[in-house]
């Protein structure tokens, strides 16, 4: 009996649609770009209440975000790809949340985690931003208060679909302009 097993169960990822033969694959550029940018994500996170816990339940062992490509949490923002924005956001963090988010190089995603982070939450109040939405554009939110890990998991495949499936030139085209000119963004 072999110490190690084939496990069955596992998903293996698909090649992209394309033309197989004797030790070549022919297929489109922009699929096989949004192949390796969909399994490769590096998110950082920007948590300032309990959704960051739900966060870190998420990156134990038992949810592991990191099985789906995103090993490397960082926290540097030229070096990541998807803000994940967790918690309250007051209005004087607003200004610093819209920094990092135009220090994040192209092509970067937002996901919104919580009631707080979506909508301002329970704390509909001067101090509160209601929903991140306000300042910078939000690709996938993901509802609760907090939300479960499972929640997280699944905006977090949601943003995988649309990195994947993105096209190279979308954010050259006229209509990207026009939403980040909406936001006050060149």
């Amino acid at each position: 009996m072999r110490p190690v097993q084939f496990n069955p169960k596992v998903k293996m990822v698909e090649a992209p649609e394309g033309v197989m033969g004797s030790g070549f694959m022919a297929t489109n550029f922009d699929k096989v770009i949004g192949l390796a940018r969909k399994n490769s994500i590096w998110p950082l996170p920007f948590a300032t209440s309990c959704c960051g816990i739900e966060f870190m339940a998420l990156m134990g062992s038992h949810y592991d975000l990191a099985r789906f490509g995103s090993e490397r949490v960082g926290f540097s923002p030229r070096q990541c790809d998807l803000l994940m924005v967790m918690g309250t956001i007051a209005k004087k963090m607003g200004p610093v949340l819209r920094q990092v988010y135009l220090q994040m190089a192209e092509p970067r995603w937002v996901l919104s985690m919580g009631a707080c982070a979506s909508s301002g939450g329970i704390f509909d109040t001067y101090s509160v931003i209601q929903g991140i939405d306000q300042i910078i554009p939000v690709d996938v939110y993901v509802p609760g208060c907090p939300p479960r890990p499972e929640a997280v998991l699944d905006g977090f495949m949601k943003i995988q679909d649309l990195v994947g499936k993105e096209s190279m030139r979308r954010r050259n085209g006229d209509r990207y302009k026009d939403l980040m000119a909406s936001y006050g963004i060149q």
